[in-house]
């Protein structure tokens, strides 16, 4: 039956006609109402009538997209994170376990259970919120939640399971937020602090063992994984260049599962790279190898590596735990000492904060930073994927040679 033409259209306070799904509230905003494509009804607020009908016009092409509603509606949070993390192959073994870990310890058993169709932007928002503030996490380890379930809505849009990405700039809003606790600045041995604490370590009949490799994690900036995978035909003594080209991990490959040790590809494409040897490293290797020629060269073979440069007691190759655990004994013994030494000599002693070996790469970073300007130069020594990685080191390093100027000039602008 034909709608008979005397009926009254709709209009708003106006007097515009209103089309079908459009009201007015009696506070003047304008509503749209309409069902989406998995049967849910749905509203959109907007102060005035054309704001509503771009709004209207958006939603219309999106509803025009080939989704798989069928999928989409039943589909949850949990779901799609185990479908994501199935297909990354290329995940580092590492990076893969905390992935799950995060995921599996913070999200699934709760926000993991909402459907995707049903998450938005705002909820995600609130949903961190609640892990920073009230679960105390560290940032850290919300952006490893972001990292998979950001790439996850990705791969559901791929797959045309929903329109938009709800996390989409999401890390940097929170960074903005009140409750949000920029990370420590990193710690970098100071040069007295540096020379001190090496002098004990190549000095001290208990700890000189370990003088070798903290001295050449200190001198070339390497990450802990890179050095302890070092083999001798790595190191070209003759024209003093290192080739980072693997790491030595050890670590679990699935959740749960028993750690091993195993050979990986470096962290990033920059990672594969050259560094030269100074004349305080050389002499650091030529030292352990005088070491293992008396005590015995590393024989353990992991995954068809063998003739590792730094080599245990018991011929196998370090831990990364054992050296850090090292690094912190040392520190400890090195610090009981200066404090009774100061005391004789009638000085300050010069304390050097429990660190570990990434702190070794920051400080070698820090004193290439001191007499280096080229930014691509230190980025590349460093194996810096990212240059902003170089430049905030930069940026302090140079903060605080400034700051060292201005203190020498305290006195000596103003004679009288």
């Amino acid at each position: 039956m034909s709608r008979p033409s005397n009926v009254e259209k709709r209009k708003d306070k106006d007097g515009y006609v209103l089309r079908k799904g459009e009201s007015q509230k009696k506070d003047g905003r304008y509503v749209y109402t309409y069902t989406d494509g998995y049967k849910k009804r749905r509203y959109i607020y907007a102060r005035t009538l054309s704001e509503l009908r771009e709004m209207e016009k958006k939603i219309r092409d999106d509803m025009t997209f080939d989704l798989d509603y069928a999928t989409a509606s039943k589909m949850t949070l949990d779901d799609l994170f185990d479908r994501y993390i199935n297909q990354k192959y290329n995940l580092k073994p590492a990076v893969k376990r905390n992935y799950i870990s995060n995921y599996n310890n913070h999200v699934r058993d709760g926000f993991g259970k909402k459907r995707i169709v049903d998450i938005r932007y705002t909820d995600v928002k609130m949903f961190y919120h609640k892990l920073l503030v009230e679960k105390r996490l560290a940032l850290a380890t919300v952006q490893n939640i972001q990292n998979s379930i950001g790439p996850a809505f990705r791969m559901a849009i791929r797959d045309q399971l929903l329109i938009r990405n709800p996390t989409d700039d999401i890390m940097g809003e929170i960074k903005k937020g009140k409750d949000y606790k920029p990370p420590e600045k990193r710690v970098a041995l100071t040069i007295p602090q540096q020379k001190s604490f090496m002098d004990f370590l190549y000095n001290d009949k208990e700890y000189k063992g370990w003088y070798p490799i903290i001295a050449v994690l200190v001198g070339t900036g390497m990450r802990i994984s890179e050095c302890l995978g070092l083999r001798w035909e790595d190191v070209d003594l003759k024209e003093k260049l290192i080739s980072v080209n693997h790491t030595l991990e050890y670590d679990q490959f699935e959740v749960g599962g028993k750690c091993v040790k195993y050979i990986d590809t470096p962290k990033t494409e920059a990672g594969y790279r050259t560094i030269p040897i100074f004349d305080e490293v050389f002499e650091a290797i030529l030292l352990e190898y005088q070491y293992q020629k008396c005590l015995g060269f590393c024989t353990e073979v992991v995954d068809g590596y063998s003739g590792f440069l730094f080599s245990t007691a018991e011929h196998k190759t370090y831990l990364q735990t054992s050296v850090n655990n090292g690094i912190h004994r040392a520190i400890k013994a090195h610090n009981e000492q200066e404090i009774i030494k100061a005391k004789i000599e009638g000085r300050d002693p010069i304390i050097v904060p429990q660190i570990s070996a990434h702190n070794l790469r920051h400080t070698f970073c820090t004193r290439l930073c001191e007499v280096e300007d080229n930014l691509k130069v230190i980025m590349s020594i460093m194996g810096h994927h990212d240059i902003r990685t170089t430049m905030e080191i930069y940026a302090e390093v140079q903060k605080e040679k400034k700051q060292e100027v201005l203190s020498n000039l305290q006195g000596k602008l103003i004679i009288r």
